[in-house]
């Protein structure tokens, strides 16, 4: 398994963005770590380990990206505005800049993440189906608020798919995109996932409200918020999509 490490300037968000990418060739997973995390973190908890055999047989071709979590979703005293805004530029940075190197044209990807990198999973796969074909999202939520709690303007409502989706008409170009996508989430209902099944519940209704196809998977009382469940979980559904 080959695996680059990269450090690159970002004019968008101006400044250096390092990630590791794992594999050559395959269908391009996006994925990314938990609240606050590091581009290592997959490698380092195991979860490149869990994937390998997809990477070795040339199905996937795996992309850790950088968080900024600790400038926007995590900073709950900041100016949310500048937070939002934050934010925005970091995902331009992933879709214009960073994605644009590796997705081909006319193909798309898969998007994946653990806890917060669930919740950008959900987010980037919802604001643009156009791009990726399949979600994967771990013990996360889709619902803006959560972090910005009480202030909302134009951005904090498109990255908040529970109210977008809830709001888009039948006829939008999104709809169709979405019918044809594989939509998963996992969340368990053990310790630490109180807040993570509420928000893979409420997405879970608006889909089925929409007529959105999707496999949400409620695992045990015994499966909690780690690493170690994220491991089986997303070797489990890559053996049942790839």
């Amino acid at each position: 398994m080959k695996e680059g490490y990269h450090k690159k300037y970002s004019p968008v968000l101006n400044r250096d963005m390092e990630y590791l990418v794992y594999g050559e060739e395959g269908k391009v997973c996006i994925a990314f770590p938990p609240q606050n995390g590091r581009f290592y973190d997959f490698k380092d908890f195991g979860m490149i380990e869990a994937v390998k055999p997809w990477i070795n047989a040339g199905k996937i071709r795996v992309i850790c990206p950088d968080s900024i979590d600790k400038e926007t979703w995590s900073d709950e005293n900041g100016d949310p505005k500048y937070r939002i805004n934050l934010h925005e530029k970091w995902f331009h940075y992933i879709i214009d800049e960073l994605l644009k190197e590796y997705l081909k044209e006319n193909e798309k990807g898969i998007v994946t993440g653990c806890s917060m990198g669930g919740v950008h999973a959900g987010n980037f796969f919802f604001r643009r189906p156009d791009l990726f074909d399949t979600m994967i999202s771990l013990s996360g939520l889709f619902n803006a608020q959560y972090f910005f709690r009480d202030y909302t303007d134009e951005l904090v409502y498109n990255n908040s798919p529970v109210h977008f989706l809830l709001n888009m008409p039948h006829y939008h170009p999104w709809m169709n995109l979405y019918k044809q996508s594989r939509i998963i989430a996992c969340v368990g209902q053990g310790a630490w996932e109180e807040d993570l099944l509420y928000g893979t519940r409420e997405l879970d209704t608006i889909l089925a409200k929409k007529g959105i196809p999707h496999k949400f998977d409620y695992w045990g009382y015994d499966v909690s918020h780690d690493w170690y469940w994220w491991k089986k979980q997303i070797t489990y559904f890559l053996g049942h999509i790839i």
